[in-house]
């Protein structure tokens, strides 16, 4: 059994539009919030408390998943008034999970980014057989200049943590989902600004203190832009597309694409829809060509509209182009 922290409280400033009415885990990916995916996923590892460190929006949360009960677990909500860093948020999110009483039950931290099929379980498992006090799920990457590396020696102990460079001497990278003892979420100061990656990784490390690295090359996406978005949804749907239940599509319509429609989406006679992402309740006119558009909840979609590469919103008076 295990404890989780989920941090779902970045501004999304990379998934602008799509984060102008919505905080960037509750974006639907296959007809599903980002953070449900990384649920399902907690709840599969055996996770039975789950506290969402959440921000931006953070009203959006609590309606939604409400206490958990929905998946089979507890889950809580630590709002972060002022950014913290990846370290001050999980520190905040920590106090509800009465450290103190944990004793050795490991903790879960999911960054809200992240898309991966890896086995957390199994990273669970790897974690208390080293009796780690932090294990970090490592990927290799084909280049890995555009991350920190993370060096390992044979018995998967990590050696350093090293800022981007032209020549990494490891193609192992961080991908963002760690297993801690409470002891390490205790030593980081509470209310105040620390990096998990930059201070608290490279001082464990650097102590002598047990961190290491589980490796599995499984599936792994950051969804931290539109097209990275567009893509983790592509990737988890098997057929043409994907809708979600309530959705009434007139015989007519014509959906490829690997498009996502969410809850209750209704598409008029002789509808296109090519690579969309379609949120719940939304209603698309007769005769309505659409290709890689966003298209957010409750929205109305005129009957003959064309739109290529476009965010469209009830809130919002003339389409955004898509980056």
């Amino acid at each position: 059994m295990a404890v989780g922290i989920l941090l779902v409280g970045g501004f999304g400033t990379r998934l602008k539009p799509l984060t102008s009415e919505s905080p960037k885990p509750m974006l639907p990916v296959a007809g599903l919030p980002v953070t449900e995916h990384q649920i399902l996923a907690a709840q599969k590892a055996g996770i039975h408390t789950l506290v969402l460190a959440t921000s931006y929006l953070s009203e959006v949360f609590t309606p939604y998943f409400g206490d958990g009960s929905r998946w089979g677990m507890k889950i809580l909500y630590a709002v972060e008034k002022a950014p913290l860093g990846t370290g001050g948020a999980i520190r905040n999110a920590a106090q509800m999970l009465n450290l103190e009483n944990l004793g050795d039950e490991p903790i879960v931290v999911f960054n809200g980014d992240v898309l991966s099929r890896h086995s957390i379980a199994d990273q669970i498992n790897f974690h208390q057989s080293k009796k780690a006090d932090a294990t970090l799920h490592l990927i290799e990457v084909e280049d890995a200049r555009a991350f920190g590396c993370v060096p390992t020696d044979s018995d998967g102990r990590v050696t350093a943590f090293l800022e981007k460079m032209d020549n990494p001497i490891t193609n192992s990278i961080n991908a963002g989902c760690y297993v801690f003892q409470s002891s390490v979420l205790n030593r980081i100061p509470l209310g105040e600004v620390v990096s998990i990656e930059r201070e608290t990784f490279p001082a464990l490390v650097e102590s002598g203190r047990p961190v290491y690295g589980y490796k599995e090359q499984a599936y792994w996406l950051d969804v931290g832009t539109p097209a990275a978005l567009f893509k983790g949804s592509r990737d988890l749907i098997a057929d043409d597309f994907h809708a979600m239940p309530g959705c009434a599509i007139d015989a007519s319509a014509t959906i490829t694409g690997k498009s996502s429609l969410g809850s209750n989406v209704t598409i008029g006679a002789d509808v296109q829809i090519d690579d969309c992402i379609i949120g719940d309740n939304v209603t698309i006119g007769d005769g309505a060509r659409l290709s890689h558009c966003f298209i957010f909840h409750n929205t109305v979609i005129s009957a003959g509209v064309s739109q290529s590469r476009h965010y469209l919103s009830s809130a919002i008076s003339e389409p955004i182009n898509l980056p």
